[in-house]
């Protein structure tokens, strides 16, 4: 393992966008054209980026807070409502595969401008479309718009910011992480102060989508290459096969896995300690404080993780942090709960990480769109039964000895698909 210079400075590889760099005096020196784009324009890009993270689980999160009132509101069964809570990763698997067609037709903005309209107008409409096919019809515009963007975040940042890859992976996590934590925290009380109106009080997500289309509409015209990358890096030809490429298929196991867990964190982990005996209220925080610790990590691991050849020994890390965590939510787990919440949050940070990866695996933003795409819809779709296994698991043995076995023993193939996803190569050199 070898430690890189800082991600903000090293030298870029064969084929990866060079950084654009400007002279002290922060002005372009006579006869010389400036190359790159305008600081206040990255800075607009940097706005966009954040605004966009922040509305990329909202729709799922506040769902998940009023999920029985909804349930109640619109007559939905209890089939309904399972179904309703597994469509999350299937759209983001089927409707993750448009993006790289999208983003080579229309470019990576315009697909993230119109994914953050999508994600607006299905969280304003859902909850008045007066049913449940209605209700799942919007729901599946918002997760269609997430979808898209979710792919193509790595994309702009390695397009924008190729020698800042670390931070600006970072910087988008960690606003994701309080995106999430957020809704599941504040839709509550906002809908009790809108006299308990949960249309309203999900439909309001809906204004925070609407601000974040306001950055991107600058980006709508951008199709271009990446700043200072020179035609001769741009692809000619048709693309070799990323499904040739076994990084590829590491980074898709480990995107998928560490998906799992996250889902099923996010789905039974209250329900396990209310099980233990500890209170509904404090079984939320429990769940809270798992979502909160990605923030702070959410934007130190990418840092970390940009700066050395091989990110294998983090994910081993993040692994082990959630195995302990299990034996814990097997042995005692109101006893040492708090201990058992820190240890699952920072397991979750597995998605950062794989993020981080999926920028640094490919030498061209094009290479980025492919792998971004097929690692996280492949990942995706590997996600799906994981959550639903463990409910009938939970359903026929009577407990969660087999659950939590289950959820420790799929830790063990995920640190084995981060070690090697995060070797130094890159999917140009495999295919």
């Amino acid at each position: 393992m070898g430690v890189m210079p800082d991600d903000e400075t090293r030298t870029p590889t064969l084929g990866e966008a060079p950084a654009t760099t400007a002279p002290p005096s922060g002005r372009t020196p006579p006869g010389q054209r400036p190359t790159g784009p305008s600081p206040w324009f990255l800075r607009l890009v940097m706005a966009g980026l954040v605004l966009a993270a922040l509305n990329l689980r909202p729709a799922i999160t506040s769902l998940g807070a009023l999920l029985e009132e909804v349930r109640d509101g619109l007559g939905m069964s209890g089939s309904v409502a399972g179904v309703l809570t597994s469509v999350p990763p299937l759209c983001f698997a089927l409707f993750g595969v448009m993006a790289p067609r999208l983003a080579r037709r229309f470019g990576a903005g315009a697909v993230v401008c119109a994914g953050m309209v999508a994600i607006a107008v299905g969280l304003a409409v859902r909850p008045f479309t007066g049913g449940a096919a209605g209700f799942l019809a919007a729901s599946a515009l918002a997760l269609m718009g997430i979808a898209v963007s979710n792919i193509l975040m790595p994309v702009i940042v390695k397009r924008w910011f190729p020698d800042r890859v670390g931070t600006m992976t970072g910087l988008y996590s960690m606003a994701l992480a309080l995106g999430t934590a957020l809704a599941a925290a504040v839709t509550v009380p906002m809908t009790d102060a809108l006299s308990g109106s949960w249309k309203a009080g999900l439909a309001l997500w809906g204004v925070l989508a609407a601000v974040a289309v306001l950055p991107w509409t600058a980006l709508v015209r951008d199709r271009g290459n990446a700043p200072g990358q020179p035609a001769a890096h741009r692809r000619k030809g048709p693309a070799p096969r990323i499904t040739r490429s076994r990084t590829a298929w590491a980074l898709a196991s480990f995107f998928g896995l560490q998906a799992t867990a996250a889902y099923i964190t996010m789905g039974w982990m209250p329900q396990i300690f209310r099980d233990a005996g500890v209170s509904a209220g404090t079984a939320g925080l429990l769940l809270a404080v798992t979502m909160a610790m990605g923030v702070p990590l959410a934007f130190v691991i990418p840092r970390v993780a940009s700066r050395m050849r091989n990110q294998g020994p983090i994910a081993v890390f993040l692994s082990a942090c959630g195995l302990v965590g299990y034996a814990g939510l097997y042995l005692a787990p109101a006893a040492g709960a708090w201990v058992w919440a820190l240890l699952l949050g920072v397991a979750n940070c597995a998605f950062p990480l794989a993020l981080t990866m999926i920028g640094l695996r490919s030498r061209t933003g094009a290479g980025v769109v492919r792998l971004s795409a097929f690692a996280q819809s492949t990942g995706y779709l590997i996600s799906i039964p994981g959550p639903l296994l463990v409910g009938v698991l939970y359903q026929h043995s009577g407990g969660w000895g087999l659950p939590i076995g289950l959820m420790a023993a799929l830790m063990l193939p995920q640190m084995i698909a981060g070690v090697l996803a995060g070797r130094d190569r890159t999917i140009e050199d495999e295919c």
